[in-house]
């Protein structure tokens, strides 16, 4: 238990903490960890779909998610709860920015799901789950504590997985191939403040084509996509890492960051991005073949039985 304390010390510091009151949301938070996740029934986990197309519960080799941002209200929590209850793996790697440091240090926000989230993969580790936290830039005071295991959960700087086919992935969460980010952080806040508010665009337009019957699509993702310098950094970005992963002489790389999942070949080296839970709602998924692929949640669930879907996790519509 005293280990618990002197690591939420350290989250007081890096959050940066002006009030008795958000002491008191700390310990909460702390406490909460320790809460019994309601049981959840899970049915044989065998094809993705039946003959139907209807989804089904499905069991990778290994998940890889990443720039979930707990502790922003663009968080998309109870979307990433609904993967996690129809998607589960031997090995979960979190790639980053999963809690959003910048953004509690200007508000405290953490919510009921947020805390939900904890607790879900708390319980995965508990039944025998390996899970691997690779921190980024968003939470970067994880980085100061390499090594070191938490409820199961274990922190390092970067790691190499080993594929199912035996081919070796450098883990990382990318944000050291962001200039802007390492150097010249008042630039990067900015840029942070600038995405709340496409964010924000994001969840009105949404909310709009809901109540009009339409599909989900992300503001956010298509203004990004058609940004000329937008579109150079993403490509000078995948470029930077898969030169890293030939420098390391490993087979691929496996990265977050830029909120824009992929799947692609840079020259003999697999460059895989696992988008993030606020825009794409992605994870990277490994069969137990050794091959790869992308999970676009928002599509995946369309499969799912009407009675199944979490009423709450509805993208960027509930806030």
């Amino acid at each position: 238990m005293a280990g618990w304390f002197a690591r939420f010390k350290a989250l007081k510091i890096a959050f940066s903490f002006s009030s008795a009151e958000r002491l008191t949301d700390c310990a909460a938070f702390c406490a909460g960890l320790h809460t019994p996740v309601a049981q959840i029934g899970f049915s044989p986990l065998t094809s993705h779909r039946d003959r139907t197309g209807i989804m089904q519960q499905r069991v990778f080799r290994t998940l890889f998610i990443s720039d979930v941002h707990l502790g922003s209200a663009p968080a998309q929590a109870a979307m990433l709860i609904e993967f996690l209850r129809w998607n589960d793996a031997d090995t979960i790697y979190l790639v980053g920015d999963i809690v959003d440091g910048w953004r509690l240090r200007r508000s405290w926000y953490w919510p009921q799901l947020h805390n939900d989230v904890v607790q879900k993969m708390l319980r995965k580790a508990r039944k025998g789950a390996r899970i691997i936290y690779v921190p980024g830039n968003h939470d970067e005071f994880l980085r100061d504590f390499p090594g070191t295991h938490f409820g199961g959960i274990e922190v390092v700087e970067n790691i190499i997985h080993e594929g199912a086919n035996g081919k070796r992935y450098l883990v990382m969460h990318g944000d050291e191939f962001d200039l802007v980010v390492r150097n010249a952080r008042v630039i990067a806040y900015l840029g942070d403040w600038a995405y709340d508010f496409a964010i924000w665009c994001n969840r009105h337009i949404s909310r709009a084509r809901r109540m009009l019957g339409l599909s989900y699509w992300s503001f956010s993702a298509w203004a990004k996509n058609r940004v000329k310098r937008a579109v150079n950094f993403i490509g000078a970005f995948e470029q930077a890492v898969a030169d890293e992963a030939r420098r390391r002489t490993v087979d691929g790389i496996i990265c977050g960051h830029i909120h824009q999942p992929a799947n692609r070949d840079f020259g003999g080296i697999a460059y895989m991005n696992c988008g993030d839970w606020v825009e794409t709602c992605s994870a990277i998924g490994e069969n137990f073949d050794g091959t790869f692929e992308v999970l676009m949640w928002a599509e995946l669930r369309k499969r799912i039985p009407a009675d199944a879907i979490e009423p709450d996790a509805v993208p960027l519509a509930a806030e």
